[in-house]
Order: C-alpha cells, then sequence, then structure tokens
C-alpha cells in the first residue's frame, strides 16, 4: 500500500490512526492563558480537571480505606495497666474523660481531652480498630483496657458511621 504523504509502498506513521490526534496534542501544549507570568497550557488544565475530578468523587462516593466508615474517639493511654484502671475508676467516679485525659495520659493527644480526631479503618493499630468499628462498642460508654504495643488504653467512642448494625446504641 502506498502512503499517501509519500510515494513509498510501505507503512507510513502518518497513516496511523493515533497520528490523526496530532493537533489534538498540538493542543495541549498551546498556552490557554497566562497569569502572574506563568503560561497555563491546555495540559496544565487538563491535570487540573482530572484531580478535581478525582477528589470531587472520593468525597461523593465516601472514598477512603474504610469503605465509607468513620469513626471520632477519645483516649487514654498509660504504660501500666494499674495506673490506668485507677484513671478508669475516676472516670467510673463521675469525673470528666478529657480532664483526666489531660492529667494521666502519655499520649500528646491528652492535651487535648485525649481527641484522636475523625479516622478509618486502617488508621490505628489493629486492637485500636476492633474496639471502634465493632458494632457491639456503645457510643458514650468507656471501653478498656485495651492493649497495644504502646501500653494500655482506654477508649471512648464518641461518633461512628458507615458501621453496619441493627440499632447503633447510644449511652446518654
Amino acid at each position: 500500500q502506498a502512503c499517501k504523504a509519500h510515494s513509498l509502498t510501505a507503512l507510513c506513521l502518518t497513516d496511523l490512526p493515533f497520528a490523526r490526534m496530532a493537533p489534538l496534542a498540538d493542543g495541549l501544549k498551546t498556552t490557554v492563558f497566562e497569569i502572574a507570568g506563568v503560561q497555563v497550557t491546555g495540559m496544565m488544565l487538563v491535570i487540573v480537571g482530572l484531580t478535581a475530578l478525582f477528589f470531587v468523587g472520593k468525597i461523593l462516593l465516601g472514598g477512603g480505606g474504610g469503605g465509607g466508615k468513620t469513626c471520632s474517639a477519645r483516649h487514654i493511654l498509660m504504660k501500666r495497666e494499674e495506673d490506668l484502671l485507677k484513671a478508669k475508676a475516676r472516670i467510673d467516679a463521675g469525673e470528666d474523660f478529657s480532664k483526666v485525659a489531660a492529667e494521666c495520659s502519655t499520649c500528646p493527644s491528652g492535651k487535648s481531652g485525649g481527641s484522636l480526631g475523625t479516622f478509618t479503618p486502617g488508621s490505628m493499630v489493629p486492637a485500636f480498630d476492633r474496639v471502634c468499628f465493632d458494632p457491639a462498642t456503645e457510643i458514650g460508654k468507656v471501653c478498656g483496657p485495651i492493649q497495644t504495643h504502646f501500653g494500655y488504653h482506654l477508649i471512648l467512642l464518641d461518633e461512628r458511621s458507615g458501621v453496619e448494625v441493627e440499632e447503633e446504641k447510644k449511652v446518654s
């Protein structure tokens, strides 16, 4: 077969389907506009658009490693189980969890009442995750001691979503 651009009887790259995309590729290299002295090309706009689309998709589809599961919890960490049990006795006697965490926890989160913020499965050590994402764990009830390689924890689950349960229990 003769090449349309050349009089050769061989395969010519200009005859291949992807060669017709050359004007599109050239358009991606073209400066679309300039802002603060920076030339913004079509390729830059495509990359920014795809990145935005990716993150919007993650938000709308509940992306993240936990399949949409999230948890908000506080904890108190201590090296010795005996000391942690004394802290738990104070909480059971009516003291505020956050106050006891601030006074006793060896974790830096103790300064903020033991708050770990909101996290997804896999963000914490397995023993911690098992408690936080177990449907049987009651929201608002102190759990522990739970042992990890960090030491012993008391965990207070403040909020949880995406965990399949018939009816979420909540302690008032």
